[in-house]
Parts: structure tokens; C-alpha cells; sequence
């Protein structure tokens, strides 16, 4: 999992960087682009193409626009926010996804779990308004948008993970996004310059690294366990953001992070022993 999250936060830079110069879509489309051979050299090396075509398809479709939404959300918060505040409104997904579990799995969530909710909730309007002088910044709805997509897609996967492959699920993501966000992205599709390819290759491969590192993160540990690693990313925008762009987090991104990973972490912690109490 810190594997993941370092190729993530790796990912997430060249997406900034190239959002400075690029839409935010075709951004998107990029990220979706540069992956797609990866993604199909692996389900090769994997054997998985046999039935391949015997999928969800309307559940995929869905899923996919949302992976589209989430990239060009995230990716035009990254181009008015640090990567540290991007992130500290980003760690509201775990809240998100509990939240909607309970409308579209019919699972049963405590008061308590709600209050954390709700305190992870306060910790976005914190960071949301970082110097004090504003209550909302357009990049951070555009970030809390992404959460939200992310949190969305996240069940979708659940309902997906009980009749499809996962490796499916990647390369029909990947390849749906791929066309859609070009689609999209064509109108005003910016030229690539020579000197951006390096990027473009640095997100193929650590969106790729990333994705492998965190499956098996989540195939080998328990979710509970691995879970928190999540939150190192943190480190590593705050670190980034210091070396390219000489920023750093003031005192309301910090405190937000800190009350939204404190409501997260909780969180874990109550499913975990949830579980346990279940399956004793």
C-alpha cells in the first residue's frame, strides 16, 4: 500500500504538471491513454482475456463515466490547489463510500459511524476554505466532486466483484475511459509538445505500478489493516509540493487533513471490529 500511494502521489504530479498546460478532459483522456497498453500487455500476461466479453455492461459503462468525471475533476483541483490540500479533501471517500453503502447496498450504518461521517464532513468545510478568506475555492468542489465519484465508482465495484473479473473491470475501465474522455476532450484537444512526453510515459507507468501495488495490498492484507497506509499520501503531497512548487500546507489545510483522517481512521477501526463481532 505505501508502494501505491508513493506511485499514486508520483502520478497525481505529472497530472498537475500537465494540467498547467492542458484541459482538464483531456488530461483525463491522457491518463486513461497512456495505461491502456499496460493494462492489456498484463491481462495477456495474465491469460484473462477468455471471456472478456461476457461483463456488465451497462454497470461498466457507468462505472467508467464516473472514472472520466473523477479525473477531470481531480485534475482541475490539482491546477488551483496544492497537491496536500487536494489530498486532504480527497481522504473524505472512505466516508463517502460508507455513506452511500447504506443507500445503494442496503447496509446498515450505527450512530456512531454517522457522527464520524459528519465530523470527516467538517473537516472538508475546513480545508475548503484555507486561507480564511473564503468559504469555498472552485478547485475544492472540483476535489470533492472527485471524492465523490470515486466513492460512487467504489460501490459500483462491489456490485461488479460478484459476477466479474477484476482484471476485466480494469481494462473495460481503462479502454471506456479512453474513448469517452477523448470524445470529450476532442473539441479542444490541445497539441502534445515533444518535451511532455516524459510525463505522459511517468503516468502510464506509475498509474500502472500503482494500480497493480494496491490490488495486491488488498488481495494479500486485510482491508481494515492496509486501509490507513492510505493516508501517507499526505506525507508525500506535503513533500512534493515543497520540492516542485515550494509550497506548503498552512493551518487550516492541516487541521482539516487531521480531523478527516481522525473520522476516516475510526472508521476502519469500527468496520474492523464490526467484522470481527460477525465472524467471530
Amino acid at each position: 500500500m505505501l508502494l501505491a500511494v508513493l506511485m499514486f502521489a508520483m502520478m497525481d504530479t505529472a497530472m498537475k504538471l500537465l494540467s498547467a498546460r492542458y484541459p482538464a478532459i483531456q488530461v483525463a483522456a491522457l491518463r486513461s491513454l497512456s495505461s491502456l497498453p499496460l493494462v492489456a500487455a498484463y491481462l495477456g500476461w495474465r491469460g484473462a482475456y477468455t471471456g472478456i466479453l461476457r461483463i456488465r455492461w451497462g454497470m461498466h459503462v457507468l462505472r467508467a463515466l464516473l472514472g472520466i468525471l473523477m479525473l477531470a475533476f481531480f485534475a482541475y483541483g490539482l491546477k488551483k490547489l496544492s497537491l496536500a490540500e487536494a489530498y486532504s479533501i480527497f481522504f473524505i471517500a472512505p466516508a463517502l463510500i460508507t455513506a452511500l453503502s447504506v443507500l445503494f447496498l442496503k447496509e446498515r450504518v450505527d450512530l456512531a459511524r454517522w457522527v464520524a461521517i459528519g465530523v470527516g464532513l467538517c473537516g472538508v468545510l475546513v480545508v475548503l476554505r484555507p486561507d480564511g478568506a473564503g468559504f469555498l475555492t472552485i478547485g475544492g468542489v472540483a476535489v470533492l466532486g472527485s471524492a465523490l465519484c470515486y466513492a460512487v465508482s467504489a460501490i459500483t465495484v462491489r456490485i461488479l466483484s460478484r459476477t466479474d473479473r477484476s482484471e476485466h473491470m480494469v481494462f473495460w475501465l481503462m479502454l471506456m475511459m479512453a474513448i469517452g474522455a477523448s470524445a470529450m476532450a476532442a473539441p479542444d484537444w490541445v497539441g502534445m509538445r515533444t518535451a511532455d512526453i516524459p510525463l505522459l510515459c511517468g503516468l502510464a507507468v506509475t498509474g500502472f505500478i500503482g494500480q497493480l501495488a494496491i490490488t495486491e495490498a488488498f488481495t494479500k492484507g486485510e482491508a481494515s489493516s492496509v486501509a490507513p497506509f492510505e493516508y501517507s499520501a499526505l506525507a508525500w503531497g506535503v513533500g512534493l509540493d515543497w520540492l516542485l512548487w515550494k509550497t506548503l500546507p498552512d493551518g487550516y489545510t492541516l487541521l482539516g487533513a487531521a480531523i478527516i483522517i481522525g473520522s476516516g481512521l475510526y472508521l476502519i477501526r469500527h468496520e474492523k471490529q464490526h467484522v470481527e463481532s460477525e465472524h467471530p
